[in-house]
């Protein structure tokens, strides 16, 4: 991804990429309720990206868009403009995403899920994260969710497409997160640590998959036939539940291999052995990395770890900006995205 150009002659092939209601959903969300001082959602949306971009100050900022009659406006006024414009960069980053061309990773549509810490200056623990969905086919991101340090990792946050194969590492490895996954009718290919998740047989008689360990080979890979029990709504006075009140039965299979150390890695998937065997099981979760890949390209390309301010009021529109940005970038440097062969979008 490269850095997201402004300049007057870049914009107006920006701007094709962008979302068509981009007017009507700025007045809708309250962002340009009036066009003082800002002419157009266009010229708002401009100037978020500039700031969120470029080292440039809101006053660096204001004082840029108004260098080239893009708007006049001070910088306390921009502070006021980003700050009610977060619901309305939600939707348009929403629908960026959603008007992205999904395409398959072989056989399997398959989406990779997986959380990364958003700081600003100062030594307080988390402030933001960023719960993000991504195709490895593309390289590019589905989806994201922000939230402040309190919003857990977990399959239930997101949206998933029926036949959809979800990976993820063991904070997805969950009861409640296999559960959400089937309900949507997709499958997962998740880590586990096996005293995290009861699992039992097919006749709900209990495994302990930690014994089984000694079975699992040098090379290759070893499954058990499983099925896990979901548990009810926790409750105060319930922390510790029984299995006869489960609220469901998941058939998966527990598939353990060894690292070259000698560790052994347990994966659970809901697919059988005739849609994934096991070492190909094993391959696939090795996918996973990419989105730690995608997360250093945030970073070190995009810089999204240099949140300005950390509780600001601007602190989110910037990050949404920037998100934006994102997503613009990804659909410029993607051959099979959907680009005419002039590298815009064509718009009635």
């Amino acid at each position: 991804m490269g850095t997201l150009a402004l300049h007057e002659e870049e914009w107006e092939y920006v701007q094709t990429l962008l979302p068509l209601d981009l007017e009507e959903s700025a007045r809708a969300t309250g962002a340009l309720l009036r066009c003082r001082n800002v002419p157009d959602a266009a010229a708002l949306m401009r100037m978020a990206l500039a700031y969120a971009v470029t080292d440039l100050s809101l006053k660096d900022v204001a004082a840029w868009a108004t260098s080239l009659q893009l708007a006049e406006i001070t910088g306390p006024g921009l502070f006021y403009r980003f700050r009610v414009a977060e619901r309305w960069l939600e939707h348009v980053l929403a629908e960026m995403l959603a008007a992205e061309v999904t395409a398959n990773a072989g056989a399997l549509p398959i989406r990779l899920v997986d959380a990364t810490v958003i700081n600003g200056p100062g030594d307080k623990p988390v402030q933001w994260r960023a719960h993000v969905l991504i195709n490895p086919a593309t390289g590019g991101f589905r989806r994201v969710e922000l939230t402040d340090d309190s919003g857990g990792e977990k399959l239930s946050r997101h949206v998933f497409d029926p036949g959809d194969v979800v990976l993820g590492d063991r904070a997805y490895g969950t009861a409640r997160g296999l559960h959400a996954v089937r309900e949507a009718e997709a499958h997962a290919v998740v880590r586990i640590t096996p005293r995290n998740v009861r699992t039992f047989d097919e006749h709900r008689q209990p495994i302990h998959l930690a014994k089984m360990e000694d079975q699992v080979p040098t090379l290759g890979a070893v499954e058990f036939q499983i099925t896990i029990p979901v548990p009810p709504t926790p409750t105060k006075s319930h922390k510790i539940w029984k299995t006869s009140r489960a609220i469901a039965w998941i058939p998966a299979r527990a598939i353990a291999g060894r690292t070259r150390s000698g560790e052994v890695i347990w994966i659970v998937t809901t697919l059988d052995s005739k849609q994934l065997p096991a070492l190909q099981a094993m391959a696939l979760y090795r996918l996973r990395w990419q989105i730690e890949l995608f997360f250093k390209r945030l970073k070190s390309l995009l810089h999204l770890d240099t949140l300005p301010s950390r509780e600001g009021p601007t602190a989110k529109t910037w990050i949404l900006a920037r998100l934006i940005a994102v997503a613009i970038a990804q659909r410029l440097v993607q051959p099979s995205g959907p680009l005419s062969p002039w590298g815009y979008q064509l718009h009635h």
